[in-house]
């Protein structure tokens, strides 16, 4: 069943503005199918957030990460409900085996099913440069979610394969749907927003580096799961020194730096994940990071910005006062 569309938010400023309406863009992302009657307590010790966050309705969609034992994180993903006791794993298509792997090691004696739907369903990211959608039909063997990370972020659309997704929301929409290849990417990018093993290579990095608390994606007051007490006391110390942000380029680099290090006047601030048209992405160390006006990217040149979602961060006493 479809759900209902509300407002689609537009891009924001340093997103590709070549498109004028709502773009449907087909991911190299896929879903795998969990169900059963141990369903969500099985997912509660393995996920990052709170799946009974959609305990109380039919539908919904809820970003996450799964971690190592270390804390670190493997893969990210977003968990949508379909209905009762049945929920879709995304993650990318090429470590669908691996994830699958991952939740059947979990799974013990539980009565749970684990199914790989890659050959059965994709996944559409759907953005939009301020036009309104609205739904008031149905439409079967498709799932339309809101984004549960950020509102720019558009809807991510779950359909199966035989399904035409362009042809089934543009009876939705009084504007052209666009399809355009490499715009959700840009989009994710000039907002700072990491999705997939380039941006997070797995066992690399920490939730928290990887903006995964001011993206919606971890609970705090959760019980255990899996890497939860790394991911907690780091929270409760308050000291993430690195996190994912956008890269403004003014010139390009013509190659990548070496070992993908970003290095400005001898100083490392951390790694590329990633360029996208005139805009990339960067686990970079805030505070060295933003002293600077522009940083280098081996021969090219780029403006990094907190992003616009992050949270303002309010003062913190510090532990190292003199008494």
């Amino acid at each position: 069943m479809l759900r209902k569309f509300g407002k689609i938010c537009s891009f924001r400023q340093f997103c590709n503005s070549t498109a004028k309406g709502p773009v449907l863009e087909l991911l190299d992302r896929t879903v795998i199918r969990v169900s059963g009657e141990d369903v969500t307590d099985y997912l509660q010790g393995l996920i990052t957030n709170d799946i009974n966050h959609l305990s109380k309705s039919p539908t919904g969609a809820l970003y996450a990460m799964l971690l190592n034992t270390k804390g670190r994180v493997l893969y990210d993903t977003i968990v949508y409900k379909t209905s009762d006791k049945v929920y879709l794993i995304e993650c990318e298509k090429q470590v669908v085996e691996p994830v699958a792997r991952h939740l059947k090691m979990y799974k013990v004696r539980r009565k749970i099913n684990i199914d790989n739907l890659q050959d059965e369903y994709n996944v559409y990211a759907l953005i939009n440069h301020g036009t309104s959608l609205e739904s008031n039909i149905g439409v079967n063997d498709m799932h339309v979610f809101k984004d549960p990370r950020i509102q720019e972020l558009g809807y991510r659309i779950v359909a199966e394969n035989s399904v035409t997704v362009k042809d089934s929301i543009s009876k939705l929409s009084t504007s052209t749907i666009l399809e355009q290849k490499g715009s959700y990417k840009y989009l994710r990018y000039s907002l700072g927003v990491g999705e997939g093993i380039q941006d997070h290579p797995p066992g690399n990095s920490f939730p928290l580096e990887c903006n995964c608390d001011y993206l919606h994606g971890i609970s705090f007051h959760k019980g255990c799961y899996i890497g939860q007490e790394l991911t907690a006391r780091t929270h409760h110390t308050g000291v993430v020194r690195k996190r994912l942000m956008p890269l403004y380029f003014s010139k390009l680099p013509t190659d990548k730096p070496k070992d993908d290090a970003i290095i400005h006047e001898s100083t490392n601030l951390g790694k590329l994940r990633g360029i996208e048209g005139d805009v990339g992405l960067g686990l970079l160390r805030i505070d060295q990071t933003l002293k600077h006006e522009h940083i280098t990217v081996a021969d090219g040149l780029a403006k990094v910005k907190k992003p616009h979602w992050w949270p303002i961060e309010a003062v913190k006493n510090k532990a190292s006062l003199q008494r």
